[in-house]
């Protein structure tokens, strides 16, 4: 994931997104996202945002799902700036490469603008991304910055709160390993 975060525009991060479902299903998390600079390395942020999506199908089961979106390009990006992005609709989402250089996963080259890297506890039949919707938790945005504040307004922030400091470290360490 280093590699692909050395050249991302922003990531995404959903520690629980729980999801159940029998026939119709419905999903809902709560998250971060956090832009960055490639041509500093600075973050800048968090827009505290929510992702939901309802579906219908040949579907069972309850999960709790970890879940990263790493943005790589502006196009992927623009959506989580304005107020709502559907993934698997607005902009395609790929799983994100596995190995050193991506070689077990998709596209080495990194041209999806969206990679998602998950961990799932519970069992689900039928799981998918497709048509979650990510909007902007305005609330949330709210009691961190102290007042109303738009996603691209949150995101044009350098994140330099002491309580961002361990997941902006976190993130430059793999960074700096993939090199």
């Amino acid at each position: 994931m280093g590699d692909l975060l050395q050249q991302a525009r922003g990531v995404a991060i959903f520690p629980s997104v729980l999801k159940a479902a029998f026939v119709f299903g419905a999903q809902y998390g709560e998250g971060l996202v956090l832009r960055r600079d490639n041509n500093t390395g600075n973050w800048y942020g968090p827009s505290f945002a929510s992702v939901t999506g309802v579906s219908y199908g040949l579907q069972i089961g309850a999960q709790s799902i970890s879940l990263v979106l790493v943005i790589t390009n502006d196009d992927g990006f623009k959506g989580f700036m304005e107020n709502n992005v559907t993934l698997g609709g607005d902009i395609a989402v790929a799983a994100g490469p596995v190995g050193r250089r991506g070689e077990l996963g998709t596209d080495y080259k990194f041209d999806a603008s969206i990679y998602s890297y998950s961990m799932t506890k519970g069992l689900f039949a039928g799981v998918s991304l497709k048509g979650a919707s990510v909007g902007v938790s305005e609330q949330t945005n709210k009691d961190y910055w102290g007042k109303s504040i738009t996603a691209e307004n949150a995101l044009g922030r350098r994140a330099s709160s002491a309580d961002m400091q361990p997941l902006i470290k976190e993130l430059n360490k793999l960074i700096r390993e993939s090199k």
